[in-house]
């Protein structure tokens, strides 16, 4: 789950995932089950960093695992432990990731329409101020046409609006 939400918002290969630590600080025999089967315990800690662009945030997670076979018990610590800590680096990242990631019920993530993320890509795909006009002029319409909400439309003409910044002419102090 965690990786689908980060392609989501960030998109398939916007963003590296990274374990920088991963270390195995338990690792004995004990008894399992109301039976009481000879098995193993093991307990892993992670430390895992998450790029999104220049942006890189870390998170530290523990995992423990229980089975009979050691082998297993150790796979299960480990993927456990590296999930913990990539759930808590990207919850550094903001409330689509935050509690959301913890919660089975997905009460606090929030949806994005098709239409929003499509408006996402054409923004920063966008190479001229002509292109953003036709871009939010689009949004307009999809706002009209219920595509968009209007806090998703208004979100989206921020977007557009900090891209126009980046691709107006800056005024050269040399020439004034």
């Amino acid at each position: 789950m965690p990786i689908a939400e980060a392609n989501r918002i960030f998109g398939f290969d916007g963003w590296q995932r990274q374990t920088v630590e991963l270390q195995c600080v338990s690792d004995r025999e004990r008894a399992i089950g109301r039976d009481q089967k000879p098995g193993w315990g093991v307990s892993y800690i992670a430390r895992v960093r998450i790029t999104v662009g220049t942006i890189v945030r870390e998170g530290s997670g523990a995992g423990h695992g229980i089975d009979v076979d050691c082998g297993l018990a150790h796979e299960s610590a480990l993927k456990e432990a590296e999930t913990d800590a990539m759930k808590r680096a990207l919850m550094t990242f903001g409330d689509p990731f935050g509690l959301a990631l913890y919660d089975k019920q997905q009460r606090n993530v929030i949806r994005q329409s098709d239409a929003y993320r499509l408006g996402e890509q054409a923004i920063a795909a966008a190479t001229s101020l002509q292109r953003l006009q036709q871009i939010g002029d689009r949004l307009t319409q999809r706002h009209a046409a219920g595509e968009l909400t209007a806090e998703e439309r208004d979100q989206l003409l921020q977007q557009l609006l900090a891209r126009e910044a980046q691709l107006s002419p800056q005024p050269d102090p040399f020439n004034q």
